[in-house]
C-alpha cells in the first residue's frame, strides 16, 4: 500500500537497467548526493546547473532533518520513548535521516547519513540512471523506466512526500513530537525551488491531490490505533469533508457512500480505497483556471455548514483547519486575486478563527466565512 510509502521511497527502491543482468537482480544501490555535486552537473551556478547548490545551501531537507535528531528536544523525546539514540533508531531516521534505514549493501560508501533528506529520497537511488539521464536522446520516460521517479506525476509526488509530511505514531506525539499537516503545494511553494517552473502543474491541483493523499494516509493511520485517537478522527472527519466538497468541482470525479465519516473498519477501509483512486484522477485532469474558480466558489460558500449545531465543535473545528488552508491555495491559484486587500484581510481572520481547535468559535468562523465569501464572489465576477 502506498501509506508504506516510506519505507518504498527510502529503502527498496526498486527499478533496473537492461544493460547489466546482475543490476535487474538486485534492488539499485543508493550513491549520495556528492554524485550529483559536480560543477558540470549540479553542483554549479547557472539556472540548469544548481539543484545541488540549492539543496546544499538553502533546502530545509539538507539543513534540518538530521541536525533535529541531535537536539536536546529529541532526545528527551527518545528518552520517553525508550528507544536509544535517536539519530540511529529507525523511528525517526526513516524520516530525519533515510540513509540510516537503506538495507546493507544498498548504500554506496560516499552516500552519509547525515546528508538528511538527498536528492535520491526523492528522485530515486542512482545507480541505474546517473551516467546516461543528461543524454539528450533519452526521454522522460526512458529516465523513469532506469529507475529515476516520475515526480512530474503530482500523485507520485504526493506519494513521495506524504508519508514524512502527515503520519506521526500517536505514541510518537504524547511523548512530544509536534503534530504535521501535509499540504503539497503550499509547501513545495515554501521550498527553495531546484526544478523549472515550466514544468509546474497549477497551485491548486498540486493542492488537491496532496489534500486527497493526505486524507488516505490519515484513514490508513486512523485504521491502525488500537484505541482511535479522536483529534486523529476529528481531523480525518475534517479532511473527508473538505476533499468530498472539492470534488464537486468536477462531476467525473470518484463519489464515496456514505456522505458522513466514521472511524470503523468498513468505512475506513472505503475512505482509503476513494482517496486513493480520487488522489490518481484529479493528477491526471486537465486543470484549469475555470476549475479554480468553481471550487473557490463552491468551498467559500460553504458558510452556513458551520451554524449546524448537530456537529460537534471539535469536527467543525477539524473543517475549518483544512478549509483555510485550501482557500488560501486557491486564491493564490488565481494570481492578482491574491492581491485584493480586503480578501486577504478576510482570509486571516479566517485562519485567526481556525488557530486555536480547543477555542473554535464556528458561529463566528460563519460569519467570517460569509464576508470571505463576498468578496470571493466580487473577485471573481471581476476577472
Amino acid at each position: 500500500m502506498w501509506c508504506l510509502a516510506i519505507g518504498w521511497c527510502f529503502a527498496n527502491a526498486l527499478g533496473g537497467s537492461a544493460s547489466d543482468a546482475d543490476l535487474n537482480t538486485r534492488p539499485p544501490k543508493f550513491l549520495g548526493a556528492q554524485s550529483c555535486s559536480s560543477s558540470s552537473c549540479h553542483g554549479g551556478a547557472g539556472n540548469n546547473r544548481n539543484q545541488y547548490t540549492v539543496w546544499f545551501t538553502h533546502d530545509f531537507h539538507h539543513l534540518r532533518p538530521y541536525a533535529t535528531l541531535e537536539t536536546a528536544r529529541s532526545e528527551r523525546l527518545a528518552e520517553v520513548l525508550r528507544i536509544g539514540n535517536p539519530a540511529r533508531n529507525q523511528r525517526c531516521t526513516v524520516c530525519h535521516a533515510p540513509f540510516q534505514t537503506v538495507r546493507a549493501g544498498h548504500l554506496s560508501q560516499t552516500a552519509r547519513i547525515s546528508e538528511g533528506v538527498s536528492c535520491e529520497n526523492c528522485h530515486g537511488p542512482a545507480e541505474n540512471w546517473l551516467r546516461a539521464h543528461t543524454r539528450p536522446d533519452w526521454s522522460h520516460e526512458d529516465r523513469v523506466h532506469a529507475g529515476m521517479r516520475d515526480l512530474r506525476n503530482l500523485y507520485v509526488r504526493a506519494n513521495t512526500c506524504v508519508a514524512c509530511h502527515q503520519n506521526v505514531d500517536s505514541d510518537l506525539q504524547q511523548a512530544g513530537h509536534p503534530e504535521l499537516i501535509f499540504e503539497l503545494d503550499g509547501q513545495a511553494v515554501s521550498q527553495p525551488r531546484h526544478w523549472s517552473r515550466s514544468a509546474d502543474k497549477p497551485g491548486p491541483q498540486i493542492w488537491l491531490v496532496g489534500q486527497a493523499v493526505a486524507l488516505r494516509e490519515m484513514s490508513w493511520q486512523l485504521a491502525r490505533e488500537r484505541t482511535p485517537n479522536e483529534k486523529l478522527a476529528s481531523r480525518s472527519a475534517g479532511l473527508f469533508w473538505l476533499v468530498q466538497s472539492a470534488g464537486k468541482t468536477e462531476e467525473r470525479l470518484p463519489r464515496v457512500e456514505p456522505d458522513s465519516f466514521a472511524p470503523t473498519a468498513e468505512q475506513l477501509e472505503k475512505v482509503h480505497r476513494w482517496s486513493d483512486q480520487f488522489a490518481k484522477e484529479v493528477a491526471e485532469l486537465r486543470w484549469t483556471e475555470e476549475l479554480t474558480r468553481k471550487c473557490l466558489a463552491l468551498l467559500a460558500g460553504t458558510a452556513e455548514t458551520f451554524r449546524d449545531k448537530k456537529i460537534p465543535a471539535p469536527l467543525h473545528a477539524g473543517r475549518a483547519e483544512r478549509l483555510v488552508l485550501a482557500l488560501d491555495r486557491l486564491v493564490m491559484g488565481l494570481g492578482n486575486a491574491a492581491a485584493d486587500p480586503r480578501l486577504s484581510r478576510a482570509l486571516d481572520r479566517l485562519f485567526n478563527g481556525a488557530q486555536s481547535l480547543p477555542d473554535f468559535d464556528p458561529n463566528q468562523f460563519a460569519d467570517d466565512l460569509k464576508e470571505f465569501h463576498t468578496g470571493v464572489a466580487r473577485v471573481l465576477v471581476s476577472r
